[in-house]
């Protein structure tokens, strides 16, 4: 019996899910390089880490269906890195905010 972790991390990739992932990875990073470039703005490091870690996660998702293990691992270290974001903002936020 499989578990619900083996069938969430390394099921089948979706491309609609990739398409979502790359597309919103995009946006953010178009959006923080406008206003860091055209603005003059600071960067916001929480917006880069939020845009790698979809970036990662669409990259898992546009696999071709074989490569599930290739996919696992990219999705978990998808995840180690909003969750380190996370923990960033929880213990230390003026890394990320300047």
């Amino acid at each position: 019996m499989p578990s619900i972790i083996d069938e969430t991390v390394f099921g089948e990739p979706s491309r609609r899910l990739a398409v979502v992932y790359l597309c919103g990875a995009l946006l953010l990073a178009g959006q923080q390089g406008y206003y860091v470039i055209i603005e003059g703005a600071t960067p916001f490091y929480a917006g880069l880490l939020l845009s790698a870690g979809m970036a990662l996660s669409g990259i898992a998702e546009s696999l071709p269906k074989p490569r599930r293990r290739a996919a696992g691992v990219l999705r978990l270290t998808a995840l180690v890195v909003l969750v380190s974001l996370l923990v960033i903002l929880f213990v230390t936020p003026d890394l990320l905010t300047n």
